[in-house]
Formats: structure tokens, C-alpha cells, sequence
């Protein structure tokens, strides 16, 4: 049986490839966006009031899904509701004569 020793380089290698590789880990998750969105989510995301979020579910501007007492509503239909609302930032030329 061989026996390995371990010197304190070799564990401050180690701690360094272990935090790069935790590092690639969080930077690729928080990239990805969730499917689904709960009520306080949305509010944060649009900065919105409770109130406000009502009125978009009960006048059908943002459809949801209820599942017991919780709200979902889905990242599709939020992005949907933001690019139809999109203001071009195009000037428009006026001719003058």
C-alpha cells in the first residue's frame, strides 16, 4: 500500500480549483431565468404594487396559474407583456418648410 503525503501546496491547489469550479457553478445557474415566477417575484421584477398586479391579472393584461393559494405566472408571458409595451426610442424626422 503507497502512501501519499500531502503538502500544504498541494491543498492550496486544490482549494483554488475548488473555488473556480463553485465559481462556474453559481455564475451558470444564475444565468439561467425560471420558468415560473411567484406573485412577490413579478412585483420585484416590474417594481409594481400587490394592487397593481391585480388589476393586470383581473383586466387579463398577465395570465397566470393558481395552484393552491399560490400565484405562478409564467417568464413567456411577462416578456410578452414588456415587448408589446416597448416605446420606440426612434426619432422621427420632421421635415421643415
Amino acid at each position: 500500500m503507497a502512501v501519499e503525503i500531502l503538502t500544504k501546496d498541494d491543498l492550496a491547489e486544490f482549494r483554488i480549483l475548488l473555488l473556480n469550479d463553485l465559481k462556474e457553478l453559481f455564475k451558470t445557474e444564475s444565468q439561467q431565468t425560471k420558468q415560473w415566477l411567484k406573485s412577490k417575484e413579478v412585483r420585484k421584477l416590474l417594481n409594481i404594487s400587490p394592487g397593481t398586479l391585480q388589476t393586470l391579472r383581473i383586466n387579463k393584461t398577465l395570465s397566470y396559474t393558481k395552484i393552491g393559494g399560490i400565484i405562478y405566472y409564467a417568464q413567456k408571458d411577462i416578456d410578452k407583456i414588456l415587448d408589446e409595451n416597448k416605446v420606440s426610442s426612434e426619432r422621427t424626422l420632421f421635415n421643415s418648410k
